[in-house]
């Protein structure tokens, strides 16, 4: 088969694939969750089957404990949350009108000497920004809360995937190993390594961003119930766990933080500043401590592709596709980079004729 023919036919393939993918959206959520669960938990099941256990008995002991861990993750903290999202949602309009009035009437005084004549102009445009910001966050949560339950089912969630993820964990070996067997002799090497790569670069984030994500959530929770915050376990944990979104995650948590924390403290500006502390020690542990250890520095997903991706793949596929797009950002950029080494190497830039076996 000659190049040609090679690239037009993984190029169809890969064509078909997204067609499926686009085509049975709405029914792939358990799915795609409880294929990444399979891989997220395979590393446990391994290291035990080196401990003894059998693969089954392994498989049936790892899948329990995550589903006891989960139902108590939810009766103890799903009424918390759900209570303050609702508080909260029907808290924003006044909010809102709150955070105007601090913005337009009672920081006039030391606002003037800053800003002179152009106070006006910047208080009507701040008074805009905080309405037009918070109707696309008071639009957005609507939509959370009366769209979750038809966006993840608890059929979905609580009975299918764990049922995937048990039949996938138990027969992951097989299942590399009859994969491995289609793959063509020729190139059989070659993409075991590109194989390792996407390996390494989804493990390397997935595995570890989920590490930083539930630390992260834990710690902004905790520090902004201590600080007494209005909705600090919801804006802590939501925080937290959209981290995994380069800069969004932290940036959102504290722009709303900040707004609810002038609005609930102003004028002891004390506890304005203890809020924004919460986030910049936030910023330090994620970027000094728990990225570096966790995740590492050879995840090989730039920052900019991957909000790209997240944001291509959720808007076209929805939560499966926020499910697939770092696997598929990662495996794309791996192999990006072989196909960008493969140019480096050809005589297309070198200018020189190749020689030897893989000349062709």
């Amino acid at each position: 088969m000659t190049l040609q023919k090679q690239v037009t036919f993984w190029l169809a393939t890969l064509a078909v694939f997204i067609l499926i993918l686009w085509l049975l959206r709405g029914m792939l959520l358990p799915f795609v969750a409880g294929m990444a669960l399979a891989y997220f938990l395979d590393p446990i099941a391994d290291r035990l089957e080196r401990l003894g256990l059998g693969r089954l008995l392994a498989t049936l002991l790892i899948v329990g404990v995550f589903l006891l861990g989960f139902v108590l993750s939810v009766i103890l903290l799903a009424p918390l949350l759900t209570s303050q999202l609702t508080a909260f949602i029907q808290g924003v309009p006044s909010y809102v009108m709150s955070l105007q009035q601090l913005l337009t009437d009672e920081n006039r005084e030391w606002l003037a000497p800053m800003l002179g004549e152009w106070l006006p102009d910047v208080q009507k445009s701040l008074s805009e920004l905080v309405t037009q910001g918070a109707g696309w966050l008071l639009t957005s949560l609507q939509g959370l809360w009366s769209g979750g339950t038809a966006l993840v089912s608890v059929l979905s969630l609580i009975v299918v995937t764990p049922i995937v993820a048990f039949y996938l964990l138990y027969d992951w070996e097989r299942m590399i190993r009859a994969i491995d067997s289609w793959l063509p002799l020729k190139y059989r090497n070659t993409v075991r390594e590109l194989a390792h790569e996407m390996d390494t670069a989804i493990a390397g984030f997935v595995r570890g961003q989920a590490g930083v994500c539930l630390i992260l959530a834990s710690y902004y929770a905790v520090g902004l119930i201590t600080v007494g915050l209005n909705f600090g376990l919801l804006i802590g944990s939501m925080a937290g766990l959209f981290s995994f979104i380069p800069y969004v995650g932290s940036l959102a948590g504290f722009l709303t933080a900040t707004g609810v924390a002038f609005v609930q403290f102003w004028p002891d500006w004390h506890w304005v500043l203890a809020v924004m502390a919460v986030f910049g020690v936030g910023q330090i542990l994620e970027g000094y401590i728990l990225a570096p250890n966790l995740v590492g520095h050879s995840v090989g997903l730039h920052p900019v592709w991957l909000m790209f991706a997240l944001f291509a793949f959720g808007y076209l596929f929805g939560f499966v596709g926020l499910l697939l797009a770092v696997p598929l950002a990662a495996a794309t950029g791996v192999l990006t980079r072989f196909a960008l080494r493969r140019y480096l190497a050809s005589p297309f830039y070198t200018g020189v004729p190749r020689t030897g076996p893989d000349a062709d």
